[in-house]
């Protein structure tokens, strides 16, 4: 019996490499550094926070079933956790999901995120 176009199939997870990207007005930076280390230490998932006064940018990996699993997780996660970790009030901007497929090739090619990236909470 074939499944109906869109239906979810039920399956092994993968990890799916995530870029979450916020920005909005400037919040002077040690309340932004702040909200970026309580929001990874409530995360340890979460590997690599860079930030600045008016934007931030996460990275992780996610493990889903598919894309659509993995991008739904990743558009909660600020919105949920501004409250508790006193997160700027900024919008996300951008959001990338690839498997590690395309992760490893992009970086073997040179034009993927660079694997140099320290994990942790660091400035721009």
């Amino acid at each position: 019996m074939r499944e109906a176009p869109g239906a979810r199939q039920e399956g092994p997870s993968r990890l799916w490499h995530v870029t979450l990207s916020a920005s909005g007005p400037r919040t002077p930076l040690p309340r932004v550094r702040g909200a970026m280390e309580r929001f990874s230490q409530a995360h340890p998932f979460l590997p690599a926070v860079r930030y600045a006064a008016d934007r931030a940018e996460i990275r992780y990996w996610e493990e889903a079933r598919d894309l659509h699993d993995a991008a739904a997780v990743a558009l909660r996660l600020w919105g949920e956790h501004r409250s508790s970790a006193g997160l700027p009030p900024w919008e996300i901007v951008g959001l990338e999901v690839i498997d590690r497929r395309t992760y490893r090739q992009r970086v073997a090619e040179g034009c993927g995120p660079a694997p140099a990236v320290a994990a942790g909470v660091h400035p721009f």
